[in-house]
């Protein structure tokens, strides 16, 4: 396989969705269990990166998949949530509920 395709495609689609194309960095690695591509974005291009109701993430993925077959690997998407994406712990030890990340919301929206 050519191994930076999915990779390259991944780059290619959401920097077209995004506002800030420079801080766009996809890290690709490959385990027995496939290739993870990991996404990083802007902290203001996350909700178009993950649409409404997830639907944006879902698609890529499907497309990710598709990809994947057509080179024989199974190919599996992780965006990363941007510095500053969890709430902080209030002051005085008050317990604060901690937001999920965008994989955990993902992983709920599928039944």
């Amino acid at each position: 396989m050519s191994a930076e395709k999915d990779q390259e495609f991944l780059e290619y689609v959401i920097k077209a969705i995004v506002d800030h194309s420079e801080e766009v960095v996809v890290n690709r690695s490959v385990d027995e269990m496939g290739v993870l591509l990991t996404l990083k974005v802007h902290r203001e291009d996350m909700g178009k990166v993950i649409g409404r109701s997830g639907n944006t993430a879902k698609a890529v993925r499907t497309l990710l998949r598709v990809v994947g077959m057509k080179y024989n690997a199974r190919v599996n998407l992780k965006i990363e949530e941007p510095d500053g994406g969890r709430l902080a712990p209030a002051e005085g030890g008050a317990s604060v509920p901690t937001m999920k990340t965008v994989d955990e919301a993902m992983a709920d929206l599928q039944l």
